[in-house]
């Protein structure tokens, strides 16, 4: 059994980060463990004064004890860091040895950055993304990655490609994933792996929820852990939110996700095939 340890918040309310990934992950047989950066009491998008609890300091005793009693991990996934916990991470990554590491660089998006989030937090994530096995920015991520201003209205699958091609070149790449590009009623996904590039288009569906970036990073993770290959697992990942959309009822509150229970047997089956 692989054994994945996912980085990133904990949000008590609404269903992103830590919250999706734990069980999306065990429910396709991997052992999960989380080493969490901040709890909040609910995430950023909507709901007010989120209160914020800073576990930076608390993640080095939190491993030095894994180290202790022999506790390690196959894989890692980053994503929704915060300040004090990317800090953690620059310095423990550099002594990292062949693990398999996702980042998601999550900072923002639909052109502009996350509350909480600068350009420091930026130029710091541009430093940890070089240890990537694998690299999964949406289009405002990679934008800000590479310091550039781009129309996203504008941008088509040749322009996305080159998006990733440069982020492979900048910081010595070999797999660079773009997501939620828009391209009219289409959402793209952009893929360069060892110099060969691919895309997928999907329908783009009414509404919008929170929610569903961190759902695809964690089930196209379970798919390349499950050793399908880049494009099969995000289009995998692709179909797993759009069931979980399809299956919420209009009139729920678009702040709470949509439902990706819905869509756990269907993952789950493609990970045993």
């Amino acid at each position: 059994m692989k054994s994945v340890l996912i980085s990133q918040d904990l949000s008590c309310v609404g269903q992103v980060s830590s919250e999706v990934a734990l069980p999306i992950l065990a429910a396709c047989g991997y052992q999960v463990g989380l080493l969490p950066t901040a709890i909040l009491s609910t995430h950023t998008g909507g709901f007010g004064n989120n209160t914020y609890l800073d576990l930076s300091e608390e993640m080095k005793k939190i491993t030095n004890h894994w180290h202790d009693a022999g506790i390690d991990f196959s894989a890692i996934y980053l994503g929704y860091l915060g300040g004090g916990a990317i800090d953690f991470w620059l310095n423990e990554l550099e002594v990292v040895d062949n693990q398999f590491i996702l980042i998601d660089p999550v900072m923002g998006d639909h052109g502009k950055l996350y509350s909480g989030m600068n350009n420091e937090y930026v130029e710091k994530m541009r430093q940890l993304v070089k240890q990537a096995t694998i690299l999964t920015p949406n289009l405002t991520e990679a934008m800000y990655l590479l310091n550039k201003k781009i129309s996203l209205d504008n941008v088509d699958l040749a322009q996305a490609r080159e998006l990733a091609e440069e982020l492979i070149e900048k910081f010595a790449l070999s797999k660079v994933i773009i997501t939620g590009i828009p391209l009219n009623n289409k959402i793209g996904i952009v893929g360069v792996e060892d110099k060969r590039a691919w895309s997928i288009l999907e329908d783009k569906l009414s509404g919008s929820f929170f929610g569903t970036g961190d759902m695809f990073a964690s089930s196209f993770l379970a798919g390349v852990l499950a050793k399908k290959g880049l494009k099969e697992s995000a289009q995998i990942a692709g179909e797993f939110v759009k069931i979980a959309i399809k299956n919420t009822p209009n009139d729920q509150d678009r702040r709470f996700g949509p439902n990706y229970a819905a869509g756990l047997s269907y993952l789950m089956e493609e990970c045993k095939k």
